[in-house]
């Protein structure tokens, strides 16, 4: 085996890896949603989360990932560290099905046979050519998805060829053969290499991969790859390991330890499994003979599947050994009234479609806090309680921390994502900035109805009444923007803009029927300018939501996203004539009810 031979090695195994990674990364994305679905069925049995873990995990071709997003929904609360130790066996079983995939390259037929489609050699090259048609030429939501994928399997298996062309020599070479010879009579030796191989790429799925592509030379026997495929399996876990305790919390970092003990004991049980078949003879009829990538594939499969079924009904002596081994957070930082917060898990960024469904999680309960507090600070305006005055400031407290927490992980998030999920990603932070603006808007209505109260002014009785008006026409709006965000719904955003605007119609006629009352006395000049800035905040609490819908409106339409000033002046010139006809509908039913108001005096 010459230089050249082995820098073509590294190359393949280069792209073997990338390839790897960028069709794993697209079936993570792919996929999470479904995940995410499927884990809230789980319940407390280890039996439901084993099957879980290993669907999952043969889905994405990694069980690094798998273990990882487990880890940081544990962290985010959305599920419990005991129904994670199931996903986590699973997850061990699940990702032999890569070797199962590599086995391809036992393939031998006929010129003229079908089976021959199936070989890597031809595999290759189709998905790359899928890959890179669905990138370039398709233009759908998900194709660029399919494309990532298929490229990704394309690029795996071009690396996998190049590995085994560049050590098909060594099938030549006495020294590698004696090589393997040896780790035969010492399996440490095959331990540690397995070990040691597995951490430094990080793919228990890759380095199983390698020893496939090295069958070829026929020097590879039972004898001396067990060792190193026990040797892989701690060397993968603490990979894992060191992954998912980065920042995490104590439960995030049990799913991690969980993960090493049950690779421990798996390397307990196939050591003394294997001693004690080949001590009975049972090994001896596969012990040295050469093994191809079939075998390897085989051995790894079984490995696994075996000590997974062995430990499964002992999975709380793994819960209570990894809760021994790592202790309680201590006291958290953040405040207990601010839990929320913990939905949003950095381990997350791994799986973007997971935190942005976190993040939803976290910004609807702003939202709605939001809306409350107007809610509250509308009803000071007619009878001041100081018991709810206090919980305005609460809840403005728990709005402006979370805004500062959301953005800062949207943020970080915002390197991970691209195409739709970056889409997603800057709505969120958009609309996270417009809701703490209600907020603060809320706050000012709740402030003037203090200074009213402290200064011992009341707003006349019309003037209530017509903001009761008003406040069913904004109650109304923050209701289609909570709908509009929540579920990214265009037809609750169309709703927000007809009545906005009629907020603003009313809002002019009140500013010129309250001079009138003014004029004529019917009003205190102080109070008068305290229901003037009440005005003010309402009107720009509407705005703050039509700013929301039209986020919403731009997500599902190209030509609103290019120019969302034109498209809000195109409505207001009258050019929609579905938003002409709601607009009408509202307009004459706030009226109506603006009139009924007046009339109750006279």
């Amino acid at each position: 085996m010459t230089i050249f031979n082995f820098i073509s090695l590294l190359g393949g195994l280069a792209l073997f890896l990338y390839g790897m990674r960028i069709m794993g990364d697209g079936l993570t994305k792919s996929s999470s949603d479904t995940f995410r679905r499927t884990l809230k069925k789980v319940t407390n049995n280890p039996v439901a989360g084993f099957l879980v873990g290993a669907a999952v995990t043969a889905l994405i071709q990694s069980s690094t990932a798998t273990i990882v997003i487990v880890s940081g929904l544990v962290g985010a609360g959305l599920m419990s560290f005991k129904q994670s130790i199931g996903v986590v066996l699973g997850a061990n079983v699940g990702t032999t099905i890569t070797g199962q995939i590599i086995r391809l390259l036992d393939i031998n037929a006929d010129a003229g046979s079908a089976l021959n489609f199936f070989k890597p050699s031809t595999l290759a090259p189709v998905a790359a050519v899928i890959g890179i048609v669905c990138i370039m030429f398709i233009k759908t939501k998900s194709s660029g998805t399919v494309g990532q994928i298929a490229m990704g399997f394309g690029i795996l298996f071009t690396g996998l060829l190049n590995m085994t062309a560049a050590v098909s020599p060594l099938s030549q070479s006495t020294w590698f053969s004696d090589l393997f010879l040896a780790l035969s009579d010492k399996p440490v030796l095959g331990f540690l290499a397995g070990a040691a191989v597995a951490f430094a790429i990080q793919s228990s799925s890759a380095t199983i991969g390698i020893l496939q592509a090295l069958s070829i030379t026929g020097a590879l026997s039972f004898s001396n790859i067990y060792s190193i495929i026990i040797g892989i399996y701690i060397g993968d876990c603490v990979t894992t390991a060191i992954v998912c305790s980065i920042g995490a919390k104590a439960d995030a970092k049990r799913t991690g330890m969980a993960h090493i003990l049950f690779n421990l004991c798996e390397v307990v049980l196939v050591t003394l499994g294997v001693t004690i078949l080949h001590a009975t003879g049972v090994l001896d009829g596969i012990w040295s003979v050469p093994i191809n990538s079939g075998g390897i594939a085989n051995t790894h499969t079984i490995f696994n599947v075996c000590c997974a079924v062995i430990i499964l009904p002992f999975v709380k002596f793994l819960e209570k050994g990894a809760m021994a081994i790592v202790k309680d957070d201590p006291k958290s930082p953040i405040p207990e009234k601010f839990h929320d917060a913990e939905l949003l898990d950095d381990a997350l960024y791994r799986s973007p479609s997971l935190a942005l469904s976190s993040t939803r999680k976290a910004m609807v309960k702003v939202a709605k806090a939001a809306e409350i507090n107007y809610h509250r600070a509308n009803s000071l305006v007619e009878s001041y309680e100081p018991a709810i005055r206090l919980e305005i400031d609460e809840d403005e407290e728990f709005i402006d921390f979370m805004t500062d927490h959301i953005s800062s992980y949207l943020v970080g998030l915002s390197t991970h994502v691209s195409g739709r999920e970056a889409d997603l990603c800057n709505y969120n932070i958009k609309c996270v900035l417009e809701y703490e603006r209600i907020g603060d808007l809320a706050l000012n209505l709740a402030q003037a109805a203090q200074e009213l109260k402290e200064k011992g002014l009341k707003l006349s009785r019309v003037a209530v009444r017509e903001m009761g008006v008003l406040h069913n026409a904004l109650s109304d709006i923050l209701d289609n923007t909570i709908k509009a965000y929540r579920d990214r719904n265009p037809e609750a955003a169309k709703h927000i803009e007809p009545v906005e605007e009629v907020v603003d119609e009313l809002i002019e006629s009140l500013r010129a029927r309250h001079v009138r009352r003014l004029q004529t006395g019917e009003c205190n000049v102080v109070a008068g300018s305290t229901f003037l800035d009440m005005l003010t905040n309402i009107e720009r609490i509407s705005d703050q939501c039509s700013n929301i819908g039209v986020y919403c409106m731009a997500l599902h339409d190209k030509s609103i996203a290019e120019d969302q000033h034109g498209y809000l002046a195109r409505l207001h010139k009258g050019a929609d004539p579905e938003f002409n006809e709601m607009y009408s509908l509202e307009r004459a039913k706030y009226k109506k009810m603006l009139e009924i108001a007046e009339e109750i005096d006279n």
